[in-house]
């Protein structure tokens, strides 16, 4: 148990700097429990992931001014998007976005090391229907993306935020936070009903992951974007590693 919790605060610590956690998290919840139900296992990330999410967003905010009315319009279409996700995974195979997944990952990977100086410094751009179209279409698609399949997600954000829409690296961590917190609470709607929760697992991790998120969120906050980028990098990556490993076996010569 002491390694399981001990993956929640790490697991809030990463997400609350750039997205990731469940990388961490969910492999600990499988093999902690490998005769659990996976959707079980994948409600109980989610329930215990919101809580050192939504109090990383709460520090961000205190700290990090963000455009209210962006942020909304952001966070509801993310939100539209994410329950439309979660339907049409019920009737259609994410297979094909597990394949591409890797491609994509590893595309963002170069773009950013390639671009030294994306996301350290502030000049948001926020102004024009070009940004409206932006942040409409982003933030459903990205959100259509976490109800469907899910991983990358925040990575997906924090470079919509970043790339697109011109805020350093720790605005970006921030808006991320606080959108990932909508898109959560989606997945909490259809994972409470159907009981596809272990509520005392998922409160004990909760407590730790909060933790994580608190640490995380300060660091962030204490360091700025140069930080938040070199884990942002490093997040990306595993995640690029962990997605080919999944769908293609890259590193079944280890095993």
């Amino acid at each position: 148990m002491f390694w399981l919790v001990s993956a929640a605060f790490l697991a809030g610590f990463v997400d609350a700097l750039v997205g990731g956690g469940g990388l961490i998290q969910i492999p600990a919840l499988f093999t902690a429990f490998p005769k659990e139900l996976p959707a079980t296992l994948l409600g109980t990330n989610k329930l215990s992931a919101v809580g050192g999410t939504l109090f990383a967003a709460t520090r961000y905010l205190r700290q990090v001014h963000l455009p209210r009315r962006f942020m909304l319009v952001s966070c509801l279409c993310a939100l539209l998007g994410s329950f439309y996700g979660a339907w049409v995974v019920t009737r259609v195979s994410a297979e094909f976005m597990r394949q591409g997944l890797p491609f994509i990952l590893f595309a963002l990977l170069v773009f950013t090391l390639a671009n030294k100086q994306m996301g350290l410094s502030h000049r948001p751009q926020l102004t024009g229907i070009k940004a409206q179209i932006i942040i409409v279409i982003g933030s459903l698609g990205i959100g259509f993306y976490d109800g469907f399949f899910g991983p990358g997600t925040g990575a997906f954000l924090m470079f919509l935020f970043v790339y697109f829409l011109g805020f350093d690296f720790l605005h970006g961590a921030a808006a991320t936070k606080l959108v990932n917190c909508v898109t959560n609470l989606a997945a909490l709607a259809l994972f409470i009903p159907t009981g596809y929760i272990n509520w005392n697992i998922a409160l004990l991790m909760m407590f730790f992951n909060i933790l994580g998120g608190v640490s995380g969120s300060g660091l962030a906050i204490a360091k700025g974007s140069g930080l938040i980028r070199h884990f942002f990098v490093l997040v990306v990556l595993a995640l690029t590693v962990k997605t080919a490993d999944d769908s293609f076996g890259i590193l079944s010569f280890l095993k």
